[in-house]
């Protein structure tokens, strides 16, 4: 089952950008489709293979931060190619 995952780290701490670049850099890096804007981060793929990659990168950022919120919204379809059409 494919599925889209809207994704915002939030480090609640001074030096939040350097945890939020590092997690970006991990999700850029794998096989799983990545697109970004200045506001969150939407990665697609497989539900089976996404969800435990996800689950994974999540704890390893958590392990590195005090305190953080993670807000996630997960759709099932693949909206990679979603254009606006009004």
């Amino acid at each position: 089952m494919k599925i889209s995952i809207e994704l915002t780290l939030l480090p609640l701490q001074n030096d939040f950008e350097e945890h939020i670049i590092a997690f970006i850099k991990k999700l850029r890096a794998s096989n799983f489709k990545v697109l970004e804007n200045p506001l969150s981060t939407q990665i697609y793929g497989d539900y089976d293979s996404l969800m435990p990659f996800l689950t994974e990168e999540i704890k390893s950022s958590f392990e590195n931060l005090d305190n953080a919120v993670i807000n996630l919204k997960i759709i099932k379809s693949d909206r990679s190619n979603y254009e606006p059409n009004f």
